[in-house]
């Protein structure tokens, strides 16, 4: 026979009502209360009846959840964020994969109406130009991840991109370097143009007039930080040092550097951002600009509750850090840097 909530109320020695208050992790009942109940569900492998509980709620106790790929490391944290948070909640997450392709994403989208989740989570490049319109129509709370966009119905947690680029820059700046490049990534995400931002105004700031052709094409993946650094490569005279937009580019232009004969960072200074797991496990090991990955996670999933719930909320802009290892080296004049 399925374990009832009366069966725990017995067991506990509470009421029915303080059960399911304490299920459903309601501040009325007394956080010890509430934990030994929770505990006790668990040891007597109490499953919850969904379909009763959003009947009687209104609620799927779902969120939905588009990401470009859970391949990218980075995502692959925030996710585990969002997860461990809204399981912790007694909610469940719908994860779909857009793989960045317009068709796809917008039919994650709708998927996700159908499916009636509570609140959408987006962590993708388009979602101000292709369906922010369509996420206003399901009329439930959004969130963006490491994205934001100027509408009273959707709110952001992302970090200082900014900030970190205007980091990343100012470092290289520091060991000498003048000729600095930047690898974007995809260009219709603002996390992109705001380090891009960051990256220019560093340069201004130090006397460096930025040049157009120092900004390399990526698009945050391997492929991309290989084609970034071979159009930046064709300058003359050669840059020193190279911004990358995140550690995965980092580690394509770092692959590609070495086809080409060139040591980082003896000839070639290499700095990404994100401070991915594999990041200190590069060789060399990367200096980079790290994230809140987890945290950020972790911020989004508890937004999209409390919006649930009804409460106001404030968009989150997360501090970043500079994180140095052995990529980036001081300039030397008349050291060969090709």
């Amino acid at each position: 026979m399925p374990v009832s909530i009366k069966d725990i109320a017995r067991a506990a020695g509470v009421s029915h009502s303080t059960v399911s208050r304490a299920l459903a992790h309601s501040p009325l009942v007394r956080e010890e209360t509430r934990k030994r109940i929770q505990q006790l569900a668990v040891e007597m492998g109490y499953s919850p009846n969904i379909a009763a509980r959003s009947l009687v709620t209104k609620r799927t106790w779902t969120l939905g959840l588009v990401v470009t790929t859970i391949a990218d490391p980075f995502v692959a944290e925030v996710v585990r964020g969002i997860e461990e948070t809204a399981l912790d909640q007694g909610y469940g997450v719908i994860l779909c994969q857009s793989n960045a392709e317009p068709v796809r994403e917008i039919a994650a989208v709708r998927a996700l109406r159908e499916k009636r989740v509570d609140a959408v989570i987006v962590s993708a490049s388009r979602v101000g130009d292709l369906y922010l319109p369509l996420l206003e129509e399901i009329q439930v709370p959004i969130v963006l991840v490491d994205n934001e966009q100027s509408s009273s119905s959707v709110h952001y947690v992302l970090s200082d991109d900014l900030q970190g680029g205007r980091a990343a820059t100012e470092y290289l700046l520091s060991l000498g370097h003048r000729r600095i490049g930047y690898i974007t990534g995809p260009m219709e995400n603002k996390s992109s143009e705001n380090r891009l931002r960051g990256y220019q105004e560093a340069l201004r700031a130090a006397g460096v007039d930025p040049d157009a052709s120092w900004v390399g094409p990526g698009n945050g993946r391997l492929h991309g930080g290989e084609k970034g650094l071979l159009t930046l490569l064709t300058l003359s005279p050669p840059l020193t040092a190279v911004f990358c937009y995140n550690d995965v580019t980092a580690l394509g232009a770092l692959r590609y550097a070495r086809q080409r004969g060139l040591r980082v960072p003896e000839d070639l200074s290499l700095i990404g951002f994100d401070d991915i797991a594999f990041a200190a496990y590069m060789e060399p090991p990367l200096t980079t600009i790290a994230q809140q990955k987890y945290e950020m996670g972790r911020l989004v999933a508890t937004m999209a509750l409390e919006l649930i719930a009804g409460h106001d909320v404030q968009d989150i802009i997360l501090p970043t850090r500079l994180v140095i290892r052995e990529s980036c080296r001081k300039y030397e004049q008349g050291a060969s840097h090709n």
